[in-house]
């Protein structure tokens, strides 16, 4: 199996009401994704870090094996969410992929 992890930081120019907003919608749409694209066995997005943490939003999924990860990368349901979503308010992205 595989882990794939990103955190992203959402662009400074949002008010934190509409970093709550963003936020949901990001964690609506990629945890939408299960049961949508093969291999894709969990997906978890937190929304609520702690004080002390340096990013806004944390996605936590496993993946069958490494070629269902990258299918899920160029998914059309995938790709939508990414476009709609998560792109157009992320200012910084961090993603680690590792065999478990």
């Amino acid at each position: 199996m595989v882990k794939h992890v990103i955190l992203w930081n959402l662009k400074d120019s949002y008010t934190e009401v509409e970093k709550e907003t963003i936020k949901a919608g990001i964690k609506e749409g990629l945890e939408g994704l299960l049961g949508k694209i093969p291999g894709l066995l969990e997906i978890h997005v937190n929304v609520a870090p702690l004080a002390s943490s340096n990013c806004d939003v944390m996605l936590d999924s496993t993946f069958a094996d490494e070629a269902s990860l990258k299918g899920y990368s160029v998914h059309p349901e995938h790709v939508a969410v990414a476009n709609g979503k998560v792109r157009p308010h992320t200012a910084h992205r961090v993603c680690m992929d590792y065999e478990i």
